[in-house]
């Protein structure tokens, strides 16, 4: 097992701040850095015990994602070396866990996609015949695939707060009064970006769950992040198509009408579902081993998508 980052320590470059996961420097004007820490945090609570390699596999399986659909739309990759841009004693603490991207503004929503009926969107369609307002055929069982890929936004939680979701109307209106400023004189308005999110985030889901369906997985539903330039161009942004911000089933183990078993970080909240926990902070620690199964979970999940061994 690797020695575990819980937060960066830089100090040649201002710190921003630090989110759930990752930890946010700024290196001039135009550009940033972004450290992905092996924090984790489940229920929108990060947990005293960090998962060991999970920074690095969260960062080399966005960055293959990002090379791989980079035909889409443009992302946030500038193609610089991290440790070029930090002191040489820090350069260990990005090395494979960090990216230099462009400085953009962000949306102020989740761009959620679902291919499957399964976690909120199952308990919301057995109440509702509907996941997030969007009317489904009634008979649909737990996981199964729905007839087409679906866009249901959600507002994004600061930390310790919970994602909500909001219909497309609601997600153009926060999308116009966000980017007001950066929109103006370039011809776009929040209807218009909200609506390029949204099909963007559906062509995403669909080249990457038809190549990872290539690869023995399923990807049951992700979460996009984009943000804007000056000139109102769309990009893909912070993280894409991991452990973290999608749910992946190995598809020999799917069967339709049951929860199928997880690569991501479904096996921790299993475990926390098992506790005497409010699902506030402060969260309870980790038994060793379920950080070890863990680990190995997002390993595996990268190796098997990517075809490639985990740098360290």
């Amino acid at each position: 097992m690797t020695q575990a980052l819980f937060e960066s320590t830089i100090k040649s470059l201002p710190l921003l701040g630090r989110g759930k996961v990752r930890d946010i420097y700024a290196i001039d004007a135009d550009k940033l850095l972004i450290v992905t820490s092996d924090r984790l945090s489940a229920f929108d609570v990060v947990l005293p015990d960090p998962i060991p390699s999970k920074g690095k596999v969260l960062t080399q399986m966005a960055s293959f994602w990002f090379e791989k659909l980079g035909y889409i739309l443009p992302n946030q990759l500038t193609g610089i070396d991290p440790e070029d841009v930090v002191a040489t004693s820090e350069r260990d603490q990005v090395r494979g866990r960090a990216l230099v991207v462009k400085r953009l503004k962000p949306l102020p929503i989740e761009a959620v996609v679902r291919g499957y009926l399964i976690g909120s969107g199952w308990k919301d369609y057995q109440a509702t015949g509907a996941v997030c307002g969007i009317r489904l055929p009634a008979g649909l069982k737990l996981a199964a695939r729905l007839p087409e890929p679906i866009f249901t936004p959600a507002t994004k939680a600061e930390q310790g707060d919970h994602d909500e979701n909001i219909s497309f109307e609601q997600a153009q209106r926060d999308c116009g009064s966000v980017l007001a400023g950066v929109l103006y004189g370039t011809g776009k308005n929040g209807a218009q970006i909200a609506t390029e999110t949204r099909n963007a985030a559906i062509a995403l889901y669909s080249a990457a769950a038809d190549y990872a369906a290539t690869r023995g997985i399923i990807i049951a539903d992700t979460k996009f992040e984009f943000g804007v330039d000056a000139s109102g161009t769309l990009h893909l942004i912070d993280e894409a198509l991991t452990p973290d911000s999608s749910r992946f089933w190995p598809a020999d183990g799917y069967r339709e009408g049951s929860n199928p078993p997880s690569y991501d970080k479904q096996f921790v909240r299993d475990h926390l579902e098992t506790l005497d926990w409010n699902k506030t902070a402060p969260a309870p620690g980790l038994p060793a081993e379920v950080v070890a199964r863990t680990e190995a979970k997002y390993v595996e999940a990268y190796e098997l998508l990517t075809g490639c061994k985990l740098v360290d």
